[in-house]
């Protein structure tokens, strides 16, 4: 109980105090990310330069939806290994978008692999409207 107390909880909080500092908000669903991407990004999302900016290349090889097609509605498949990927649209995955720390763990390595850099706010925040925009 005293390693919980000395070490665990001081440890969450500080990750938390971390998170709020780095402008990550700690929001459990889709529209609450958005909402935070969108107050980071000091605009309203645009779900169509969003669908626009998901099925672009960026001068490289791939584009979102090389793995994710063009519709994220259903399966894609890695372009380079062909692991199966489930839907990425959240209306069609329930799971997509609710762990704020994994949302931004794989927007930072498929934005590297297809931007070569990170996305902005503005840019996940426009993917992340047309995909919410996505319905059954």
């Amino acid at each position: 109980m005293s390693f919980i107390r000395t070490v665990i909880r001081p440890l969450a909080g500080s990750l938390a105090l971390v998170a709020a500092l780095a402008g990550t908000a700690w929001a459990g669903t889709p529209q609450e990310q958005l909402n935070a991407l969108s107050a980071q990004a000091g605009r309203s999302p645009n779900p169509a330069q969003g669908q626009q900016f998901f099925n672009a290349k960026h001068g490289r090889e791939w584009s979102c939806a090389s793995c994710h097609n063009a519709q994220p509605t259903g399966e894609g498949k890695h372009a380079n290994t062909g692991k199966t990927i489930s839907a990425l649209a959240p209306a069609f995955n329930p799971e997509r978008f609710t762990d704020p720390a994994k949302s931004e763990k794989w927007f930072r390595r498929n934005c590297n692999d297809v931007l070569a850099r990170e996305c902005t706010a503005a840019e996940k925040a426009d993917m992340l409207a047309w995909l919410i925009s996505l319905k059954r």
